[in-house]
């Protein structure tokens, strides 16, 4: 991919960004057409309050799909862009330009775990992703199993269930996927 405009900034791991990743086909002779929306619905979107940055990436062969690509500081600037009436004018405006979405792919949550603070590198295929997230859940799990699931016996299952997700949450967040992003930094960047 030629990489027409890309804004690039360094995003910490924790902070909860989300990034869109939209796929468009456009048909061949309206490249120029779908360029100039392209680049007037990411300089729109540029102006709202928690975005980030944009790209707009040109395909890699001739029938191949095109790439717009937001950041936004979090969920909620996410859905305000996503949900706005410019966006929707866009749109509504977009006849002629002959282009269509294919695919659609916003990374948020277990992609951040893998984020090297200050780092642009892609997050790790989700398959090693998922590799991960298991070995870090397994030891919690079966500590939880011995020691907090016994004590949580008199309890409705309902409050019970939401402690242990509560206790099993921070210490993913901030204990176990740290320590095992670390120590499998070189298999889940190969």
């Amino acid at each position: 991919m030629t990489a027409v405009s890309l804004e690039h900034r360094t995003v910490p791991a924790d902070t909860g960004e989300v990034t869109l990743l939209i796929a468009r086909q456009v048909e061949p002779g309206h490249e120029a057409a779908f360029e100039r929306w392209a680049r007037g619905i990411l300089a729109d979107a540029a102006r709202f309050p928690g975005h980030l940055g944009h790209g707009l990436f040109r395909p890699s062969a001739e029938g191949a799909p095109w790439f717009l690509v937001h950041r936004f500081q979090d969920a909620a600037a996410c859905r305000e862009w996503q949900e706005s009436p410019e966006r929707a004018a866009w749109f509504a405006n977009c006849e002629g330009h002959h282009h269509t979405e294919v695919a659609r792919r916003e990374l948020t949550g277990m992609e951040t775990w893998f984020a090297k603070p200050g780092a642009v590198t892609p997050a790790p295929p989700r398959w090693k992703m998922a590799i991960s997230a298991t070995l870090a859940i397994y030891p919690i799990s079966l500590l939880g199993s011995y020691f907090l699931v016994p004590r949580l016996a008199g309890l409705h299952p309902v409050v019970g269930s939401a402690v242990i997700a509560c206790v099993f949450n921070v210490l993913m967040t901030y204990a176990a996927m740290p320590a095992v992003s670390r120590l499998l930094r070189g298999w889940l960047r190969r």
